[in-house]
């Protein structure tokens, strides 16, 4: 192959031609002449030069490589674009089969899918236009402004526009292709000022009555919003590449918002005027008055987008709202009850947040109820607790204390509540537990008070776990402010629960009442007494079978030992053993041989053998006995010594108790009597009348126990005897006889026994055997803390001890009990400092 070299000059204004079949176009590198095609019909004027690498020998051609190394000339198809266009080849797996070019003409190509070849680097088309750039018009940007101006001014002042709204975007459009953004956007900016500031200026001095004035600003705010809208829907393409495209220039809608901001600012009198309108409005609707809310919430809203709310009318808002509701609670204290100031406050700002979603900007809402409780309840707590508080507990207002909550929970004040509840228990407390007059209704009444307070905590205070514990603490300190007596009472009204003869009463009712005394039980500091005072009844009821229900004896030692641990219920439940063993002993005694052969006829008796320190200790009691019962009680006492050697049996005689068999002229008759009882009547059998004096020699029972035993019998509500002379008490020449005229309807009578009836020197020697137990306990914990430390200071050694003793006990008691120690050489006083005590080992 040869390479040649032509040269060839293009005409970009003329059409060329190929006059020489065998001409071909300068080539920068070609391998061979390559066959001349007819030119392309629609390729107009376009010099290009080229070179294309051929086969004419049929073999298969490798993909051609174009190269346009001249700079062609403008063709009428190609757009006149200011930027150079750069066209680049991107399929490798196409190549062209022929190629045929004219020298100066058009390029002519005939594609063939051929098979995929390797893939080629990625050539680059170059176009580069040689026309001149087309000049405007000298007065293209002018015209433009002008019918545009007059479009704006058509809109503001909302005559018809004549002008298509497609026609005012293409210019807006043709303006920001010809660079002419700028000027564009200050003209507009400049016109719309112009019909803004009249706009606000026309306001200046219109109408004195608030509400139309409100109406015109409104009027003029909708206008503007919707002028606005229309000026930017036109001006779309300005604000989508000029405002873009340019740093710290606002769209079309914030330009007027800021015009608008600037001119309403500029014209004081209006916006003065309009804020001014607004908060009477406002308070207007407060006083009940009805007003355009929908008038408000267009205002509020514009002052919003303006950016103007929070000095403009949020804060002399706030602070017309604060005066409003401060000169409002005033009044309303002095004039309403506690329940329905409550009842406004909470309706008060039940308003306050609709108005918030109604027309104020949410925003507001959290500094304007704030505002509205500070100056309806905040200011006034104490006022509130003080006139109030007592009046709703006593009531039980539950939907009242649970407004009261609810409100000064909002205001940080349920400490305030919390305090005024626990003096209100306190109070109400002391003056149920100080008085004794009322002692029978005590636990009763105490109960009634707790399960109110306890209803109050659920429903109305949410079961807040700080009053809680308020109610606990305040019981706890009414409970133990009147020493042991509260402890002694509790326990007699267990003692009346559980024993029998409460009718009407189920063993559900009876739990539940017992669950609730052992909430009181808690409380108490001295357990000692109660346990004492319960164990002394306990016995009673055991021996006199008196007891309603031995579950629920059980259920309730049960439930104390859980309460206390089994230390405090081990006496307890010794007694329930021993009772149970007494059972199997009888059954045993029956069976005996001294039972069968040695006890007189037609008496039963049966026995309870007590372990005597499971029990209450009972002062013995003297008294003789009918020769049947001696005898009963020597063939015992016989048989339980050969069974249980070693031990020693002592009769309690005042426990005992006695089923006799009457015969009265109007018919027989049972009496369930106590042993002393059944040894007076027993005297009847061989006397028809005795007097006092002979009946004391005969029985040997004690004087005061005499007396109450033959009240008993003479002067209760069944006589078997009668008393001369008649009265309530006994005396020294008092005489007895039998009443034949007895009649009852029952069969069975029970004589109530006065030794039953707890008496002061029973009370008072149960207390003393509490004291008594208490000194024990209070000398074994010195003893156990020195024993430990060797050596204490006085203050340090009182510490510890009111530290581990569970009861009451007072300094000067607790010296009594270390100078004891010291008396019995458990301690000394230290030689250097007699405030000190020493350890005796």
């Amino acid at each position: 192959m040869s390479q040649r070299t032509n040269s060839s000059s293009t005409n970009p204004n003329k059409r060329s031609s190929s006059s020489n079949p065998n001409a071909t176009t300068p080539i920068a590198a070609a391998a061979a002449a390559s066959p001349i095609f007819p030119p392309m019909k629609k390729a107009k004027s376009q010099g290009v030069s080229c070179s294309v690498d051929g086969n004419m020998n049929g073999q298969q051609q490798p993909t051609p490589h174009v190269h346009f190394a001249e700079t062609p000339a403008l063709s009428p198809m190609i757009e006149d674009d200011p930027n150079d266009a750069v066209l680049e080849a991107s399929s490798p797996s196409s190549a062209f089969g022929r190629v045929g070019a004219t020298c100066g003409g058009g390029i002519t190509s005939n594609l063939s899918r051929k098979k995929a070849t390797p893939p080629q680097p990625t050539k680059k088309l170059v176009i580069k236009l040689f026309k001149a750039k087309p000049t405007l018009p000298s007065n293209f940007e002018e015209s433009t402004w002008e019918i545009l101006k007059s479009a704006i001014s058509t809109i503001f002042l909302k005559q018809p526009n004549p002008c298509d709204s497609e026609k005012l975007y293409q210019a807006v459009n043709n303006l920001c292709l010809h660079k002419l953004g700028g000027n564009l956007y200050q003209r507009i900016e400049k016109e719309c000022e112009f019909h803004i500031s009249a706009a606000l200026q026309s306001l200046v001095g219109q109408s004195e009555d608030l509400v139309v004035f409100l109406s015109l600003v409104e009027n003029c705010w909708q206008d503007f919003c919707d002028q606005m809208l229309m000026i930017r829907g036109i001006a779309l393409f300005l604000d989508r590449t000029y405002v873009k495209q340019t740093p710290n220039v606002r769209s079309l809608w914030d330009m007027g918002l800021q015009l608008f901001h600037k001119h309403l600012a500029l014209a004081a009198e209006v916006e003065h005027k309009t804020v001014f309108g607004l908060l009477k409005m406002i308070e207007s609707e407060r006083l009940g008055e009805s007003v355009d809310r929908t008038l408000l919430n267009h205002l509020l809203k514009m002052f919003t987008a303006l950016g103007i709310y929070p000095e403009s009318f949020e804060k002399p808002f706030l602070e017309r709202t604060s005066e409003f509701y401060a000169a409002e609670g005033v009044k309303y204290m002095q004039q309403a009850d506690v329940p329905d100031y409550l009842k406004h406050v909470e309706i008060r700002l039940q308003e306050e947040n609709e108005r918030c979603l109604l027309y104020i900007d949410a925003s507001t809402r959290k500094p304007l109820v704030a505002t509205a409780e500070r100056q309806l309840l905040e200011r006034h707590i104490s006022a509130i607790l003080d006139k109030g508080f007592m009046m709703l507990m006593d009531g039980k207002r539950i939907d009242d204390l649970q407004r009261m909550y609810l409100l000064f929970s909002r205001v940080n004040a349920l400490e305030s509540l919390r305090q005024s509840l626990n003096q209100y228990i306190r109070k109400t407390g002391q003056s149920i537990v100080m008085d004794e007059e009322k002692d029978k209704d005590m636990v009763s009444s105490l109960l009634d008070f707790k399960a109110n307070l306890d209803r109050i905590w659920e429903e109305s205070f949410y079961k807040n776990d700080s009053f809680s514990n308020t109610i606990k603490d305040a019981f706890e300190h009414l409970i133990n402010i009147r020493q042991n007596r509260p402890a002694e009472l509790i326990a007699k009204f267990v003692d009346e629960k559980l024993r029998a003869g409460n009718k009407g009463t189920s063993e559900e009712e009876l739990e539940g009442t017992l669950d609730k005394v052992l909430v009181l039980f808690r409380f108490i500091q001295g357990k000692d007494v109660f346990e004492a005072f319960y164990k002394k009844d306990l016995a009673k009821r055991l021996l006199l079978g008196k007891s309603a229900s031995i579950d629920a004896e059980k259920s309730m030692i049960s439930k104390l030992k859980t309460e206390c641990g089994s230390q405090f219920t081990n006496k307890l439940e010794g007694m329930f053993k021993d009772i149970e063993l007494s059972k199997e002993i009888n059954e045993s005694f029956k069976q005996s041989s001294q039972a069968r052969t040695k006890l007189p006829s037609g008496i039963e008796m049966s026995v309870h053998v007590l372990t005597t320190g499971y029990w209450p200790t009972y002062p013995p009691m003297d008294v003789r006995l009918p020769h049947e019962l001696n005898v009963y009680q020597d063939i015992f006492k016989e048989f339980y010594l050969s069974k249980y050697s070693g031990r020693r049996l002592m009769w309690q005689n005042s426990l005992g108790h006695c089923v006799l068999k009457a015969e009265f002229p109007k018919g027989r008759k049972e009496l369930a009597v106590s042993l002393f009882q059944t040894v007076v009547l027993m005297l009847f059998n061989d006397a028809q009348k005795l007097s006092f004096q002979d009946i004391k020699e005969s029985t040997g029972i004690e004087d005061k126990e005499l007396r109450r035993t033959l009240q008993s019998l003479a002067c209760g509500k069944f006589r078997v005897l009668q008393k001369m002379p008649k009265g309530r008490d006994v005396e020294d020449d008092d005489t007895f006889v039998f009443n034949d005229q007895f009649a009852a309807p029952l069969y069975r009578i029970k004589v109530n026994a006065i030794q039953m009836k707890e008496t002061i020197e029973e009370n008072t020697s149960t207390t003393e055997r509490v004291f008594q137990d208490r000194q024990y306990q209070v000398d074994a914990a010195i003893v156990r803390i020195m024993k430990t430390r060797k050596m204490l200071s006085h203050t340090l050694l009182i510490t510890e001890l009111f530290q581990q003793l569970k009861f009451p006990i007072k300094p000067a008691d607790l010296k009594k009990r270390i100078e004891s120690l010291i008396d019995r050489e458990y301690l000394e006083r230290d030689k250097n400092n007699p405030q000190v005590y020493n350890y005796l080992a």
